[in-house]
C-alpha cells in the first residue's frame, strides 16, 4: 500500500488521531479539537476495515468513499466484500483507473492522479518523509487526492477548513500539529 504510513500519520485510521495521537486520550482529543477548531471527536476507535465492510453488508453503513484501494479483491472474504459494496446505497471511488473491480461498483468515480503525476510527500515505514514532485502532467480530468478532498470539504460547507492552495500548506499544517 503506497504511503500507508503517511495515511496513518494524518489520521487515516479509525483508531488514532493525526500525528499518532491517542483517540482515547482526552488531552490528545482536546489538543486536536483546539488546533482545528472543530466539534467533539469520538472517544473510542471506529471500525476496522473487515468490520466496516460487515457493517456495509448489514446496512449500518449506507455510503462509502474508497480511495486508491481495491477492497473488492484485496480484502479477506472478497466475495462478501464485493456484495456489500454492490448493495451499498452510495459508493464513491477515487482511483487512477476505472478498471478495478471496486471502481466498477461505484456510483461516482473520481479520476485521481497517480504517484508520478502529483506533488506532495510520501512517508516510508521508518517514518522518513520525502518530498515528491510530479514527473508527468495529470491526464484528462484527474486531480490530486488533496484537491479532491478539499473540494468536497468546501462543497459540504467547510470552506475555511479546506482552504488549501497546494500540498505544502497541508504539510505545514500537519507539521504544526
Amino acid at each position: 500500500q503506497p504511503n500507508a504510513m503517511g495515511g496513518r500519520e494524518v489520521g487515516g485510521l479509525a483508531n488514532m488521531l493525526a500525528c499518532h495521537l491517542d483517540l482515547e486520550n482526552a488531552e490528545h482529543r482536546a489538543a486536536v479539537r483546539e488546533f482545528w477548531q472543530c466539534g467533539p471527536l469520538p472517544h473510542a476507535p471506529g471500525l476496522k476495515a473487515v468490520d466496516m465492510f460487515n457493517a456495509v453488508g448489514d446496512g449500518r453503513i449506507k455510503a462509502l468513499w474508497i480511495i486508491h484501494t481495491n477492497p473488492a479483491v484485496s480484502m479477506p472474504e472478497a466475495n462478501k466484500v464485493r456484495k456489500a459494496i454492490d448493495a451499498c446505497d452510495f459508493v464513491v471511488v477515487s482511483d487512477i483507473t476505472a478498471q478495478t473491480d471496486t471502481a466498477r461498483l461505484s456510483d461516482v468515480l473520481l479520476p485521481a492522479t497517480a504517484w508520478s503525476e502529483k506533488g506532495g510527500t510520501v512517508t516510508n515505514s521508518d517514518r522518513t518523509i520525502s518530498r515528491q514532485r510530479a514527473v508527468f502532467a495529470a491526464p484528462g480530468q484527474s486531480k490530486d487526492d488533496w484537491l479532491i478532498l478539499a473540494e468536497v470539504g468546501r462543497r459540504m460547507g467547510w470552506p475555511d477548513a479546506f482552504d488549501y492552495e497546494n500540498p505544502a500548506e497541508i504539510f505545514r499544517e500537519h507539521a504544526t500539529l
